[in-house]
């Protein structure tokens, strides 16, 4: 065998990988594009989610947005205030961090205490099921719980319990919102950190109808209105809601609650009261 024949080749292909190498990276350099070290310290600064939380594409997006001040030094709501403080001190700037928030599925109807409207048997999916007439449970407010956030979650702060209603732990979520927006019965919204008493219900229709549904929902008797003594619960369209700003959480509206759909734990009325 000549190996001239298998070596010229080999020389021939090894120096154009030389002479296109050589190239490529003399155009890098040439042409390459300088990035203000104050984006490479924000992007270092977040948590590397990429989750998309933000509004912006990726940290790379959204640490260029805050750069161009185009994006709030607080816009990250995984980072939370630590992330928050570190950006805005990059960027010499005052940020308001607020109050942490956590999402909260806001629906307590699981199949035991919500009727069902009929047998599914599709996709384990509720944005499959709720395309067929609003799911197979009866109240079109309530949570499927087939796990679509939990899918979609990227710190797994969300679990499937029984009777089918997702619930999320306020240690691991993040506030990033990505369940809020795949849910696609809109039960899931965001509140203020160690809010005991939130109002575990969504639906609308009238006392009468909300009765032939569920056994945990808002009836819009207003009990929680009148016996509220910080005047911090509302009402509007057929369902009472809360003034986080103005609850103090002495529980009153837990305990008078016919239906049981303000959930609180009443354990801790006995330890902060």
């Amino acid at each position: 065998m000549n190996i001239k024949i298998i070596l010229d080749p080999v020389i021939s292909l090894g120096s154009l990988g030389l002479i296109f190498g050589a190239g490529l990276a003399y155009a890098s350099q040439k042409f390459a594009v300088e990035v203000d070290p104050k984006i490479t310290a924000i992007r270092d600064a977040l948590p590397g989610a990429n989750c998309g939380a933000c509004g912006y594409p990726g940290c790379d997006g959204f640490a260029e947005a805050v750069f161009d001040e185009k994006a709030p030094a607080n816009g990250c709501p995984v980072g939370g205030e630590g992330t928050a403080n570190t950006v805005a001190e990059i960027m010499g700037v005052e940020v308001d961090t607020g109050v942490k928030q956590v999402a909260k599925v806001i629906c307590n109807g699981n199949s035991e205490k919500c009727k069902p409207k009929f047998e599914y048997n599709g996709i384990n999916d509720c944005v499959a099921a709720s395309m067929i007439n609003g799911g197979d449970k009866s109240c079109n407010y309530s949570c499927l719980g087939m796990g679509t956030c939990v899918r979609a979650c990227p710190f797994d702060a969300i679990d499937i319990v029984d009777g089918r209603i997702a619930k999320i732990d306020p240690e691991k979520c993040t506030a990033c919102g990505i369940c809020v927006e795949v849910c696609p019965k809109n039960v899931i919204d965001m509140v203020p950190y160690g809010q005991d008493v939130v109002i575990a219900c969504n639906n609308k229709e009238t006392g009468r109808e909300v009765r032939q549904k569920c056994e945990v929902g808002c009836i819009g008797c207003r009990i929680c209105v009148k016996s509220c003594p910080y005047e911090a619960i509302e009402f509007e369209n057929n369902l009472a809601f809360i003034n986080y700003e103005k609850c103090t959480q002495c529980y009153v509206c837990v305990e008078k609650c016919p239906t049981g759909a303000i959930e609180g734990n009443l354990e801790n009325k006995k330890t902060e009261n």
